[in-house]
């Protein structure tokens, strides 16, 4: 059960069973029945949504090869999107707060780019290592730093998306936590405060789940 805020934060609602990953399906039974009827304007803009998402991630995939992909990636913008939001509320468990969570949505994808990259495209993914027009003396220390550099990838998508998270949850509960040691002025000023950074961190929510998989889409296209 969780006690305050940051109790959100704790995935550990017993010893033997973490019961807080449950949270993540509290937005299906929130959700109105209206958005699987068709026409419904939920659905019509839900629609409108994945056409617009569909559009922006085929240029950045191959057309000849992009039948079907952008399905995986508006899935998992959708899937992150939906985590991110439901985490805005009080007391429901931040899971895209939690590197398990957003290192195993990473990793995976990452390492099937690689495996299917270095497989089929051996060539193509070798001429990565050294970018054009890099001077001959310089080409073993290219090849070890993008070596690094792309081995690092799904941490860094990782960490970037459960940074932001964390430190929006953190600003809103520290700054909600000295309200009761407030003078009434400035309670009306913290609770404003409040409101803006409740906008604030639903355009991250947006802006991180977009850039997730954003980078995810360009990791991709690169083993064509």
């Amino acid at each position: 059960m969780m006690t305050n805020l940051f109790s959100s934060f704790d995935p550990m609602t017993s010893l033997y069973l973490s019961l807080n990953w449950i949270s993540m399906m509290i937005g299906l039974i929130i959700l109105p029945f209206s958005i699987w009827v068709i026409p419904s304007r939920i659905n019509m803009m839900w629609i409108k949504i994945t056409s617009i998402l569909n559009k922006e991630f085929k240029i950045l995939i191959n057309m000849n090869l992009s039948k079907g992909n952008t399905t995986m990636f508006i899935s998992l913008f959708m899937f992150i999107l939906f985590s991110n939001f439901l985490s805005l509320f009080p007391y429901i468990f931040s899971s895209t707060s939690h590197l398990s969570l957003t290192l195993s949505l990473s990793l995976p994808l990452w390492l099937t780019f690689m495996i299917y990259g270095w497989m089929n495209n051996t060539i193509h993914m070798f001429s990565h290592l050294v970018p054009q027009g890099t001077p001959m003396i310089l080409m073993p220390f290219m090849v070890c730093i993008e070596t690094i550099s792309n081995l690092i990838r799904p941490g860094t998508l990782a960490i970037r998306l459960t940074a932001n998270m964390i430190a929006g949850h953190l600003l809103l509960t520290l700054l909600a936590s000295t309200g009761n040691k407030l003078s009434i002025f400035m309670i009306n000023f913290l609770i404003i405060t409040q409101f803006l950074l409740i906008i604030l961190e639903s355009a991250v929510a947006i802006i991180q789940s977009y850039v997730f998989t954003i980078l995810v889409t360009l990791y991709s296209s690169e083993i064509n």
